[in-house]
């Protein structure tokens, strides 16, 4: 597989036709060869952006619903080879991918719903013959910014949102699912999108520093939408703040399950199996911590352990299409989670199902007895392992819980619906999830962190305070007295 970049809806390689590789973590072979663009080619596609932005902007609620739809229609069609792709790039099972395209095509219905949403309003007035009120009107170009995990939906929210609300966008794709990412692309280009409102950049990870800074400085670029680890987006808000411009960011997650002591203990198990190992854990929701009651804490892993154990580990790159859990993302990924996990066995933890990785292999893992003081009780793992740590009343529960630098997502498991929902309101996340999973989105509901998971939220009518700027208008009498 082969990507280019696409400025000014034309593919073209980079400038200096150079190209970059994806290769697979478990056998090394080249699986995609993508244009890797250098800095000039980066701010061609933001002037680009930026002559487009002019017209679009300008362009009707009708036209943006239409071609979202549109393309809606056409991303359904390219399932099957948005799958192969997935199963190539990113170790993705069909179950992952799947999801992922359909919860594209509802978000990109969803974001087209929104053009005629996008409204002010009147504001009394205390000026005799005044009329106040308020416009939102679009902001400029947007730098998209989204990672390999979730592909098709971070992208597709990267992309019509900003484009809905009459914004331009620049979109770098993944250098680890750029074919991926180029489907995507193209189903917007085949909906009618014009010239320039949508950009495709592909780089070399070591060029990454310099392209991004480029983005971020290039006076057209209003909004930096970033979706990634904590620690890049520190440096991307770092570097947006002089230059005074906003960013959206959703970052990493240490997602908690909260089972009390009332709870259904096998609908908190197959919650748990299903939140801790969907795409081998590497979703930023993922739950990574089990925060469960010591009443029932034996019988809870005694069941969940048995369940993690069950699930089939192989590599849907190479044909494995009935694995649950494949490989993770990177070779090196293996040798960080065994780390971990020698930490909390050395602090006390106890290994209940699972196993170390080898490379960017690993089975379903889980830690019990987890405690404050090990690493891995507050650092993201972002593969297939979580922890059990024990609570003692619900007190306790909610405490660690909210020991965490993160607030991202959360469940909280009991019969008792209103002392959960109470605990609900506690938990110190972005969205909480009573009897459900911590793995959740909807598009016509607000998603984004608290604390270390970011600031900004997508979907929902949410998207529009993000990506439009709120003004006030008065309409004045043409005489009026002055003070001097």
């Amino acid at each position: 597989m082969e990507t280019q970049l696409i400025i000014d809806n034309k593919a073209r390689t980079a400038t200096n036709g150079a190209m970059a590789e994806r290769r697979s973590p478990i056998t090394g072979k080249i699986i995609t060869r993508l244009a890797a663009a250098n800095v000039d080619d980066a701010l061609a596609a933001a002037d680009s952006a930026a002559a487009a932005f002019a017209t679009w902007s300008q362009s009707t609620p009708s036209e943006r619903r239409r071609i979202l739809l549109k393309a809606a229609d056409i991303l359904e069609t390219k399932m099957d080879a948005i799958v192969d792709a997935m199963a190539r790039e990113v170790g993705a099972s069909a179950l992952w991918s799947g999801g992922n395209v359909m919860a594209s095509v509802s978000l990109l219905r969803e974001a087209a719903s929104l053009a005629t949403q996008i409204q002010g309003e009147t504001i009394p007035t205390d000026k005799p013959g005044t009329i106040s009120m308020t416009v939102r009107q679009p902001v400029g170009v947007i730098l998209s910014i989204v990672p390999w995990n979730g592909p098709v939906v971070l992208a597709a929210r990267a992309i019509a949102y900003p484009i809905v609300c009459g914004n331009t966008v620049v979109f770098r794709a993944s250098e680890k699912s750029p074919r991926t990412h180029a489907l995507l692309a193209e189903a917007f280009f085949e909906a009618g999108l014009p010239p320039g409102v949508l950009n495709f950049v592909t780089n070399d990870p070591d060029d990454s520093p310099a392209i991004i800074d480029a983005l971020i400085s290039h006076k057209a670029v209003r909004r930096i939408n970033f979706t990634g680890s904590t620690r890049v987006g520190r440096i991307i808000a770092q570097k947006a703040a002089p230059l005074l411009k906003r960013c959206i960011l959703e970052l990493g997650g240490k997602s908690p399950l909260v089972v009390l002591d009332d709870a259904d203990v096998d609908e908190a198990v197959k919650a748990a199996i299903f939140g801790s190992f969907l795409y081998q854990g590497q979703i930023c929701m993922s739950t990574e911590r089990l925060v469960v009651d010591d009443k029932i804490a034996d019988e809870f892993v005694k069941k969940f352990a048995a369940k993690a154990a069950e699930l089939a580990v192989g590599d849907p790159g190479e044909g494995a299409a009935e694995c649950i859990v494949g490989p993770m993302i990177a070779e090196n990924s293996g040798p960080r989670l065994n780390a971990l996990i020698e930490d909390a066995l050395s602090k006390g933890a106890k290994l209940v199902a699972g196993g170390m990785a080898k490379g960017a292999v690993m089975p379903a893992t889980v830690l019990d007895h987890v405690k404050q003081g090990m690493q891995i009780f507050d650092e993201e793992t972002f593969g297939p392992i979580t922890t059990v740590v024990r609570a003692s009343g619900t007190e306790d529960a909610v405490r660690l819980a909210n020991e965490t630098a993160y607030g991202l997502s959360s469940g909280v498991f009991g019969r008792d619906t209103h002392r959960a929902l109470m605990v609900a309101l506690r938990i110190q996340a972005g969205s909480v999830h009573v009897n459900g999973c911590t793995v959740q989105n909807e598009a016509q509901a607000p998603y984004g962190g608290t604390k270390e998971s970011g600031y900004g939220r997508f979907d929902g009518r949410a998207v529009i305070d993000e990506f439009t700027e709120l003004k006030w208008i008065t309409i004045e009498p043409l005489k009026q007295e002055y003070p001097f």
